[in-house]
This record gives structure tokens, sequence and C-alpha cells, in this order.
């Protein structure tokens, strides 16, 4: 019946892999599911059509109370590196219910997280509270709206239950959709597998899913290495753009596809400051703003361990293979970058002294603590707020500079503005806005702030009425924190 209304199309396959790399279980009921936010324009986009379904029914969708026909739900099996130390996991309070085909064939787990206890649960409730959820839903919105490769967020509801954390805390659950959950760490639990070729299948179905176009190919495992080193490169080079940090880069936190995942004890970052770090328990800034490169480097060298039985069949061959196609990641990184931040300033053809351009802003950013994403926008003419820092003498001095450097080869100022526009947002999910707005939604029960938060930040390079109230910062300097809500 649901499948007729809505155009559900499940075509299952992650669940053909082995008993050893996933369970399969139903989501556990709730007690009083009550719909909180649904994001029609991603349902449409994924050709789901839920014009028909009324609030009480989407609640029960999306709650896991009355499963779609066609649905096959389970929680994935995995490990990672958390913060350096290897650790066997999985799905402890998730279940992808199955894969949605669009009609070009597009394939998008729907996953439920904080539908219940699964095996890999390890002792917790397999719940989760309502602030979190919410947390991800608005940034993996805006990630998506700032142009960065991301999970994204279907529906959050609340459950009627409550969860205990530090609190009592209102229960949720959140429906993710991504273009799969394989991640690093995925491949180094199959590497370990009782069953020795659980490494061949997923990595098998990892091409037929991902990457059909190198199944043919001669060193299809080197390949996989590189594309999936590329599209790390591409990801960071992004996040680093809009002063974004994750906050917990663990290989079971790194997709293969290349996605954004798991916004935890996520945040963007105000002042520039490079060793910016918002997570509670990241006490040595393993993961801070300019470490995420290195920890990305770092996530894919465990990839590439646990490719080398498919690289080759000597070990000393796969390893200095593997090897080969790391030791490119810093120079490849470094262009990238530069490509990225010289964007980010218009600057048109090539100078010697770019780099040194940039290098010079940052610095005086950092000295000044001058807001990041204001300080590009003040560049564009897009910051309207009467900020002092931008009269301080060596910044009118570097802007000269700019100015100069802009007006080489006959360009104009119009053409950089035209390039800065595009890469640089006027506005991005502000911490103190995002907490604000989600005190206001587990606290007093009142969705206003979240949802007139998601308006503004689904046009992040569009100047409009409430963009200025957006832009503007904490007026006390503060240690904001964040926590993974687990």
């Amino acid at each position: 019946m649901l499948k007729k209304k809505i155009g559900w199309k499940f075509d299952n396959t992650y669940s053909n892999l082995t008993k050893s790399m996933l369970s399969k279980l139903n989501p556990t009921p709730v007690k009083t599911p009550e719909l909180v936010l649904f994001n029609h324009s991603l349902s449409k986009k994924i050709d789901l059509d839920f014009s028909q379904i009324d609030n009480k029914e989407l609640a029960l969708i999306f709650s896991g109370n009355k499963l779609p026909e066609g649905s096959e739900s389970i929680a994935q099996a995995y490990a990672g590196h958390q913060f350096g130390h290897f650790t066997i996991l999985g799905d402890g309070r998730a279940l992808t219910i199955g894969e949605h085909l669009d009609k070009n064939k597009n394939r998008y787990d729907i996953q439920f997280k904080g539908s219940g206890i699964t095996p890999y649960s390890r002792n917790a409730d397999g719940r989760a509270a309502l602030g979190p959820m919410l947390r991800e839903y608005i940034i993996s919105e805006a990630m998506h709206n700032l142009g960065v490769p991301t999970t994204r967020s279907l529906a959050v509801i609340k459950t009627g239950e409550e969860v205990v954390r530090e609190s009592i805390l209102k229960g949720a659950i959140l429906t993710r959709v991504a273009s799969s959950h394989i991640r690093v760490g995925t491949f180094q639990y199959a590497l370990i597998s009782k069953d020795k070729n659980d490494l061949k299948t997923l990595f098998d179905y990892t091409l037929k899913r991902h990457y059909p176009n190198i199944i043919k190919s001669k060193s299809p495992a080197a390949d996989l290495l590189k594309i999936v080193l590329e599209k790390q490169i591409d990801l960071i080079c992004n996040w680093m753009r809009i002063g974004f940090i994750h906050g917990v880069m663990n290989t079971d936190n790194m997709t293969i596809s290349g996605e954004t995942i798991d916004y935890g004890p996520c945040a963007f970052m105000d002042r520039y400051d490079p060793e910016t770090v918002f997570s509670s328990i990241d006490h040595k800034g393993r993961y801070a703003y300019y470490n995420q490169p290195r920890i990305a480097k770092w996530n894919l060298e465990r990839f590439a361990e646990s490719l080398l039985p498919l690289i080759d069949n000597d070990s000393k061959v796969a390893i200095e293979i593997a090897e080969g196609v790391l030791k490119e990641f810093p120079e490849k990184y470094k262009k990238k970058w530069l490509k990225m931040m010289k964007k980010k300033l218009g600057l048109i053809d090539n100078n010697l002294k770019d780099e040194q351009l940039i290098s010079e802003l940052l610095s005086w950013m950092h000295q000044n603590k001058a807001d990041f994403t204001n300080t590009f926008c003040y560049l564009m003419n897009e910051y309207n707020l009467n900020d002092k820092i931008y009269n301080e003498k060596n910044f009118i001095l570097w802007k000269k500079k700019w100015g100069d450097r802009i007006k080489l080869n006959n360009n104009s100022l119009e053409k950089s503005l035209k390039i800065m526009r595009k890469v640089n947002p006027l506005v991005i999910p502000r911490n103190h806005l995002v907490e604000e707005a989600l005190s206001y939604a587990t606290k007093m029960n009142d969705l206003n702030k979240v949802i007139e938060l998601l308006k503004v930040l689904e046009n992040p390079y569009s100047n409009i009425s409430a963009t200025s109230f957006y832009q503007s910062t904490p007026t006390l300097e503060e240690n904001y924190v964040t926590y993974c809500g687990t």
C-alpha cells in the first residue's frame, strides 16, 4: 500500500553480503512517534512522493513503527581507528532499512539513526536524543547547500520516550540518506573477518556499486585507492574552504563515496585559528582544523593496509604500489588547496607570489582573531556590519597588495568577485545560532528558530534581507564545545 502511494523502489543489495558483515533486524518500536521535521525537497529529489501522507503516518514510517513494503533493515558491521586506537564497531544505534532507487537508477541508503539496540550496541541503549539529531539535520543540509558532498537528512521524529545521557533528554530518530554507508572501517573489518572471502566480496561489491568503470582495470584495488584519495582531498579542501571542523575523523567516519558522514561534535570556525577544536573528547587537537588533511592521509593509509591483499599477492610489491599512491597525497592536496584559496580571493592566472599573499592574509586573520567567513565577505563587499578590525593598518596594506594582484594581466575586480561569490558563503551555521535554535526546540518545544535557520541556509551564497543578522558573531569570547551525542 505504502509503496504505491509514495513510490518506494527498494533494491536491497548490501544485505546479500555474508552474515559476518551485517545483522538483519527490525527497528525497536517507539512509544508515541511524532513528526518534527521533514525534508520535502530531498524526498522529491529522490523521487518519493509524500504529498498524500499525513504527519501521523509519516511519524509511523520514519520511526520504524510501520516499515515500507520492500524494506529490509540491517545493521552493518565495521571497525575503526577511534582517535588512533583500533576498535571493532558496527551500527550501534542505526539501521539501514533499504536501498531506494530513483528514476535514474541512482541508489540511496535510507538509514534510521536512533532506532534501537543492535548486536553492535556495546551496552548502549541504541537510541538518540532530539538535540543531536536536529543538529545533524541542520548541518548536513547546510553542507549540501554549501556544495560539499554529504549524507543528507530526510526526517526527524520524536519518539515520545526519554534517553538518559548526562541528563534526561527527549528521544528522537533521524532518517539519513547516503549514496552508501561503506567506510574505510568497513574494509578494516572485512580484512580481519573470520570469513576470508569477506574482503574480496566487499571490494567487488564496492566497485559494482560506486566505481564500475574500474572493474576491468588491470589493477582495480590500486585504482580504488587512487579514486578514494582524490575524493578525500576534494572533500577536505571543501571543509577547509568553509571553515568546517568535523571533530571526529575516525576511520569509521570516512566513506568510500567521498561524502561527509556523522555530524557529531562538528562545528564551523568563527575566528580564524588553525588549531581550533570543538569536540569535548579531542583533548590533544588530533582533529583540529589544520590537522584535517593530515588525518585524511592517515586514514587513507589505513585503507591502503586493508587493500594490500587485493593489490598484489606479494606483500612487498603490494606495499610498494600502495606507498606510490599515498606519497602523492601531500602534493595533490597542496595543489588543490592552493587552487581553492585562489578562488576564495578571486585570483586569476598564476603568479609566484600567490601563496605568499594567501599566507599573509591567514596570518593576519589569526593574529587579529578575524572571522574566517566574514573576512572574505568583506573583500566581496558583502559584509555591512561595522567591524573596526578591517581598518587595521596591516590589513589595509595587504588589501592594497591584493588589489594590485587582481589587476594583473588586465583582469578586473568584477571578474574576480564573480569567482569569489561562487565559493565564499555569506552565511554558515553559526555555532551560537545553531545552539539557540536547538535550545528553543528541545527546551521550549519551539521549532521556529530551527526552521528560520534552515531557510537562510538554503541559499548561503545569496544576499537576502536576513543575511546581516546571520553574519553576526558572538559578542563574548567563548570556548565553544560540542559533544558526540551518544
